[in-house]
């Protein structure tokens, strides 16, 4: 019988580090590509247009691939997810590589794309279903610790490449060293069935997530994942003009994240999950205000607090559909993600049409130049303050919630209780 734990403890730390393979994967393919997108464009002659709409691809198959992912993941298993996710990877790059063409990268993006989703819709309910507890949130955290983490490690690999004259294509191949190591790992593994009975069915999963809790959680996703993404697609933009370096800007951003995660399973357990959420959205509140506010050096001390707020946002939104809405399994962590995803798109036109309506006003008060830059970007950014400020008050409410229910179960609590959704 221990052999037996032994060996099953095994699995689920070999899938485990498949997984963060996967996720490096998932963070190179999003950090090199967009290291050569000036090579692209000059070489195919494409135009900015054209390569926006390259790298949408990316964004369009990610949440596809991640719903049906999570609708098919107890009817096909997470393996066989991650063996689509491995030939959409593969495929992928070599279509990239030798297509030569604006659309053959479009459909080598999309497939990217989704090989990305699928990866996001078998790993993170393997981890809900391998572990428990405060380790499951511990294994959460470090698993997407690999984002962050993988995209300064291909940032820099794509910099390095570059300054060393090596062509783009030689750096796309270097997508396809995490996702061979992956493959590997994953290589003749059980993956683990799910810890409550109603997360393997769709009709429990569905029933699961219309309640309360989990649309209240719906609408939080979607407003920490613009919290997360959208300051972070303008914010180098702005403090370019501010003084601040915007590359060591995404590097401490990222970087802060990446060490951020990896200690988060001792955050959560101090705090739980709604402290952590809590607690992140008063830290990002603060990190948007000061990018709104300061120039120069300051931006840094900006940028660590902006950091430390967004770095727990992803994982405990999936982390507490896990472990406070267990029945909503795959499916539920899936949907999750995808809100937050296409929360994501949709608000970047919006953050577009900000900074070209703060800059018409900046430019009417009759600033010019950089600095008409700066006093529209950091009026936008104002603005944004909105999105974690709201968070504050809903993980309020949701900390009060859960300690109710908390309470509630324990004063009812009996031996061999069987697992309940929040």
């Amino acid at each position: 019988m221990e052999n037996s734990n032994d060996q099953q403890k095994t699995n689920a730390n070999r899938l485990f580090y498949g997984s963060c393979f996967a996720l490096i994967t998932t963070a190179f393919s999003f950090s090199i590509r967009a290291g050569i997108l000036p090579q692209l464009g000059e070489e195919l002659s494409l135009s900015a247009e054209q390569l926006g709409f390259i790298n949408s691809m990316w964004f369009f198959g990610f949440p596809i691939s991640m719903v049906i992912g999570g609708l098919i993941y107890h009817k096909v298993g997470g393996k066989a997810i991650m063996q689509f996710a491995f030939f959409a990877h593969a495929l992928g790059i070599i279509l990239t590589i030798y297509s030569g063409s604006y659309v053959g990268l479009l459909i080598s993006t999309l497939l990217i794309g989704l090989g990305n989703g699928c990866t996001e819709a078998a790993c993170n309910p393997m981890i809900a279903d391998a572990y428990s507890g405060t380790r499951m949130s511990k294994m959460m955290n470090r698993f997407h610790m690999w984002f962050p983490g993988g995209i300064v490690i291909g940032s820099l690999i794509s910099k390095f490449m570059t300054d060393a004259g090596l062509s783009w294509e030689t750096q796309i191949w270097v997508i396809m060293i995490p996702t061979l190591i992956y493959a590997y790992l994953y290589f003749g593994q059980a993956w683990p069935k799910a810890k409550v009975e109603a997360a393997a069915t769709l009709s429990g999963n569905l029933k699961a997530m219309v309640s309360p809790l989990f649309i209240f959680m719906i609408v939080c996703m979607s407003l920490t994942a613009i919290s997360e993404f959208g300051p972070q697609q303008w914010v180098g933009l702005i403090l370019a003009k501010s003084g601040a370096e915007p590359m060591i800007i995404l590097a401490l951003v990222t970087g802060l994240m990446a060490v951020a995660r990896y200690f988060g399973g001792e955050v959560v357990h101090k705090f739980d999950q709604t402290g952590v959420l809590l607690g992140s959205a008063v830290l990002a509140t603060i990190g948007i205000y000061l990018f709104s506010t300061q120039t120069g050096t300051m931006a840094y001390v900006a940028a660590i607090f902006f950091a430390l707020g967004i770095a727990y946002f992803w994982p405990n939104m999936i982390g507490f559909i896990a472990d406070k809405i267990p029945k909503s399994g795959a499916l539920g962590m899936s949907i999750i993600g995808a809100v937050g995803m296409f929360s994501s798109s949709i608000f970047q036109p919006i953050i577009g049409g900000w900074i070209d309506s703060d800059k018409a006003e900046a430019a009417a008060a009759g600033f010019t130049g950089d600095e008409l830059e700066l006093v529209s970007g950091q009026a936008t950014l104002g603005t944004m303050v909105a999105f974690p400020a709201i968070l504050i008050v809903l993980f309020t409410i949701l900390w009060f919630w859960v300690k109710k229910r908390k309470n509630t179960d324990a004063a009812e609590a009996t031996s061999g209780q069987p697992v309940t959704d929040y």
